[in-house]
C-alpha cells in the first residue's frame, strides 16, 4: 500500500476549514481503499489561501486577510499565528529545504520567511523599479535558490544566503501564476492570463512555452516523478 496526503481549503456560509485527506492506493487493481477525510475548523476570518505541509507533520497556512503565516498543529487542532507585517497580505506558502516556511507578502511586496523554531520573520523586499507586482507562488531549484512569480508580469529569485532579490520581466507579460522546480534544476511557471508557461534555468532568459489553443487557461503546476509538469487550468 502507498499512503498519500494533501490539504485543501475549504469555504462554507463564511466558515474556512482545511480538510486533510488520506488516501490509501493498492498496488494491485481493485485493491483500493477508501479516502479517509478530517475536517478541521479554524478561527473565524483565518481564510487560508495556501497551504504547505512540513515534515513534523504541522501544515504552515498563509493568511491572506488577517496578513498571517500560520502553522496549524492537526493532533491539538491549534492554530499559531505570526504577524508578518503592517498591510500583510500573503499568497503563497512553502517548506524549504532549510525546514522553514516561505511566502509571498503582497502587502508588503516582498518574500517573507518565518524560522519554523524561533518564529522571527525576515523580509526579502523586491527591487523599487517593481512595485506592487501581485506576488503569488514559489518553489526552490535544485540549487536552494527561491524563484516567484507575481501576475503583474515579473518572476524573479531570492538568494537565502546572501539575500539578493532579482526580478525580470515575463516573456509574454502578465499572467505568471503557479510554479515549480524539477530535478533537473529548470523552473516552471505558468500563466493565467496568457495561457502559456514558461521555464528558465538559473542565470538563464526564461523560454515561454504556448500549450494548444484548446487548453483552457493555466493557472497552477506541479512537477510529476517522471519529470512531466502537469498543470490546473480555469475558464
Amino acid at each position: 500500500m502507498i499512503a498519500t496526503r494533501w490539504w485543501q481549503r475549504l469555504a462554507e456560509d463564511g466558515n474556512v476549514m482545511i480538510r486533510v485527506a488520506i488516501a490509501a492506493v493498492a498496488l494491485a487493481p481493485g485493491m483500493a481503499a477508501a479516502a479517509e477525510m478530517t475536517f478541521y475548523q479554524l478561527p473565524s476570518g483565518a481564510y487560508p489561501h495556501d497551504v504547505a505541509p512540513a515534515p513534523d507533520g504541522t501544515v504552515w497556512i498563509s493568511g491572506q486577510r488577517q496578513g498571517f503565516a500560520g502553522r496549524f498543529d492537526p493532533k491539538t487542532g491549534q492554530l499559531e499565528k505570526i504577524p508578518l507585517g503592517p498591510g500583510a497580505a500573503p499568497h503563497g506558502v512553502i517548506v524549504g529545504p532549510d525546514g522553514n516556511a516561505w511566502l509571498t507578502e503582497g502587502g508588503q511586496n516582498a518574500i517573507a520567511r518565518v524560522d519554523a523554531k524561533t518564529k522571527d520573520v525576515k523580509l526579502f523586499p523586491l527591487p523599487k523599479e517593481f512595485p506592487g507586482v501581485n506576488l503569488n507562488t514559489l518553489a526552490f531549484d535544485s540549487k536552494g535558490k527561491l524563484w516567484f512569480t507575481g501576475y503583474g508580469g515579473v518572476y524573479g529569485r531570492v538568494d537565502p544566503g546572501s539575500g539578493k532579490v532579482d526580478v525580470w520581466k515575463a516573456p509574454k507579460g502578465s499572467g505568471p501564476y503557479g510554479m515549480t522546480g524539477t530535478p533537473s534544476g529548470d523552473v516552471w511557471y505558468a500563466s493565467l492570463a496568457g495561457g502559456s508557461r514558461a521555464t528558465t534555468s538559473p542565470g538563464s532568459t526564461p523560454r515561454a512555452a504556448q500549450p494548444p489553443s484548446s487548453i483552457p487557461r493555466a493557472r497552477a503546476s506541479g512537477r510529476a516523478a517522471s519529470g512531466r509538469i502537469p498543470r490546473a487550468c480555469c475558464g
